[in-house]
């Protein structure tokens, strides 16, 4: 109790707080929960299942223990830390809820590790850039490393995912992919836009 207490203290930027904390969580099933959730930390495990009221910012997060998990929990540390580092949190929420919303999918892979190397085998046309930029996808930045393992914890923990209304996609506001044109935008946060398909995509 007293680590929700703290919690619920924090106060964080107001603009990303809302982003990212709105109060209309989506109810999810157990069966939704992916890997990894039932040996998280329980201060991680709590965080994730706190009330929408909770704020979650970088300072409540550089707080918490060390997060480790499977070969799920790594790829989506990995993919959060080289696809949003330097994004605002709730920017980084975001890219987490977009691979765990393709996994929920029956468009795409039922692993978080088959949606982040999804394409990697041919060597292009690869859905994450990180994954075939020919560069290492070691976490090389202690601070940003550690955040990003531990949102992926949390996510994969079963935090709503309440930043992004069902995102499958986004892309850097420096390009203008075509296929963007054919979609809802969803959210814009940061360095980043988000999108769904017109209607919803057909889930699990």
């Amino acid at each position: 109790m007293n680590r929700e207490r703290s919690v619920l203290a924090e106060s964080g930027n107001a603009r990303i707080s809302q982003l990212a904390l709105s109060t209309r969580p989506r109810a999810r099933a157990d069966a939704d929960v992916t890997v990894a959730s039932r040996s998280v930390a329980p201060e991680l495990a709590d965080l994730a299942k706190a009330s929408s009221a909770a704020k979650l910012d970088t300072k409540t997060l550089d707080q918490l223990p060390r997060a480790t998990g499977d070969a799920q929990w790594q790829c989506l540390a990995v993919a959060i830390y080289h696809e949003a580092r330097g994004e605002p949190l709730a920017g980084q929420i975001a890219v987490a809820e977009v691979i765990l919303n393709r996994v929920d999918s029956r468009s795409y892979p039922n692993t978080v590790c088959g949606v982040t190397n999804q394409g990697v085998s041919r060597g292009r046309s690869c859905q994450f850039s990180y994954a075939c930029d020919g560069r290492s996808d070691a976490m090389a930045q202690a601070g940003p490393r550690a955040r990003a393992e531990k949102l992926a914890a949390i996510m994969l923990a079963g935090r709503p995912r309440i930043v992004t209304d069902g995102a499958t996609h986004f892309h850097a506001t420096r390009v203008s992919p075509s296929w963007a044109r054919q979609m809802t935008r969803t959210a814009s946060i940061g360095h980043h836009r988000f999108y769904r398909s017109g209607t919803r995509v057909a889930q699990r």
